[in-house]
């Protein structure tokens, strides 16, 4: 189970020794030319994702008014899925070398293809890898429906401390609602008072967007099948989008606001790779491969795969735990700390990273 640090150990001497561990590794990376771009990738990943997404209108259109358009439900879900994680690869400029055309087609695809805002998202991830599970910086691991802290839990009275008691066999429940909140959070992001003049453009084809999915659903469908469909691809879409990123620092260690880490070990240590092969590499949008994400976020999606045996040998070389999981271990681990964190259940002295600085700094004392 995942632990606050122990602040009262006194980390700088024991920092000191990876001071310039991730620069070697960052060159070691770039010698063998693994964050080098792969257009013929994404290319034909892109392509491959629009031309499914206009298969699955065009299988809405065919099918007109019948049940059977909540498999087209699920079918667009799983797209948008798809097209979700190329926004996050091309906001993460791992598509393009230039910036702006990473940018804007982490637009296109998130506002003109999902009807999510790239802007209130990237926003938000930026904030997320500055600083992973660290309290009141980490906006992921912030106050919300679920507390993943246990001082959020400790502030819920009456049905609401009742159900976060709860709220890990309640997670994946939930998660069918995530879609849904996501799209709120994007729509007040972009009508927030003081939005930018590139804000407002993709406010507009945010709207556009959505306002032609409810009118092409009201007028191919009655409002009863319409309703169902709207309803059942926002859950799937929350599922799976939800559950891709769950897994990943869910139950690792959190980090004390004040405290400072160096970068390799802020990265690596709250971070949980999930094992799996081709298939999961799909599922996941490559967001399995972590730890690799966070150390290297404009590296392609599928080079990570690539750099991931470089990245074990050398944690293991230097002592830094490495974090592998199948996927799950990894909810069952995510479901079991939610629990815990709801009954206030946690010893703040058992935590891998405490030991972990605790470790380091015998080591440098030695």
């Amino acid at each position: 189970m995942s632990q606050v640090v122990d602040e009262g150990h006194d980390p700088l001497r024991a920092q000191h020794q990876y001071t310039h561990l991730y620069t070697d590794l960052l060159r070691t990376v770039r010698e063998l030319g693994l964050l080098r771009r792969r257009r013929g990738y994404y290319f034909t990943r892109i392509g491959l994702v629009l031309a499914s997404f206009v298969a699955v209108w065009v299988g809405v259109g065919l099918l007109g008014d019948s049940w059977f358009q909540l498999l087209m439900a699920g079918a667009l879900a799983l797209v948008l899925t798809q097209v979700a994680f190329l926004s996050h690869d091309s906001a993460h400029r791992q598509v393009f070398d230039s910036a702006s055309w990473n940018d804007w087609t982490a637009r296109l695809l998130a506002g003109g293809l999902v009807g999510m805002s790239a802007a209130w998202w990237r926003s938000k991830h930026s904030r997320h890898h500055g600083a992973p599970n660290q309290l009141d910086k980490d906006p992921d691991i912030g106050a919300g429906v679920i507390a993943f802290t246990p001082e959020h839990a400790a502030q819920r009275q009456g049905l609401r401390a009742w159900l976060t008691r709860r709220q890990g066999w309640l997670f994946f429940p939930l998660l069918t609602l995530e879609g849904l909140s996501l799209y709120v959070a994007s729509l007040q992001h972009l009508f927030r008072r003081g939005a930018s003049s590139v804000e407002r453009i993709e406010a507009a084809i945010v709207v556009t967007r959505l306002g032609a999915y409810l009118a092409v659903l009201l007028l191919l469908l009655p409002i009863g099948k319409a309703s169902a469909f709207l309803g059942l691809q926002l859950a799937v879409f929350g599922v799976c989008l939800g559950g891709s990123f769950a897994p990943n620092h869910k139950g690792m260690p959190l980090v004390p606001k004040t405290m400072k880490l160096d970068f390799l070990r802020r990265q690596v240590l709250m971070s949980r790779n999930i094992r799996g092969g081709l298939l999961t590499d799909f599922a996941l949008g490559g967001l399995n491969y972590q730890i690799e994400h966070h150390l290297f976020p404009s590296m392609p999606r599928p080079t990570l795969r690539k750099v991931q045996p470089i990245v074990r040998e050398y944690c293991e070389l230097h002592g830094v735990k490495y974090t592998e999981v199948s996927l799950l271990t990894s909810y069952r681990i995510v479901v079991d700390y939610l629990n815990n964190v709801g009954l206030r259940a946690r010893d703040p002295f058992d935590c891998p990273l405490a030991a972990e600085l605790r470790s380091a700094g015998g080591r440098n004392l030695a």
